[in-house]
């Protein structure tokens, strides 16, 4: 059987218990910032009339829905 004193306990329940929040907020943050790329994927904003609008057809030149002009994708 292992013995330790009370504040050693103490420090190790705080460091555990930080280190599983830490990672907990890591991971929150990773998912977030993976769901903002998923969406910004398909964002387009017309060149001519600036209305910003969505694509997921994947064709190269979606039309814009306000005024019909063509649009280049961005290549990132």
């Amino acid at each position: 059987m292992i013995q330790m004193s009370l504040p050693a306990i103490l420090i190790v329940y705080v460091v555990f218990g930080l280190a599983f929040i830490g990672s907990l907020l890591l991971w929150a943050a990773w998912l977030r910032k993976r769901r903002e790329s998923e969406v910004l994927r398909y964002r387009l904003q017309c060149i001519i009339c600036a209305f910003p609008f969505e694509d997921k057809t994947g064709i190269p030149l979606p039309q814009c829905p306000k005024c019909g002009s063509l649009n280049e994708r961005n290549q990132t």
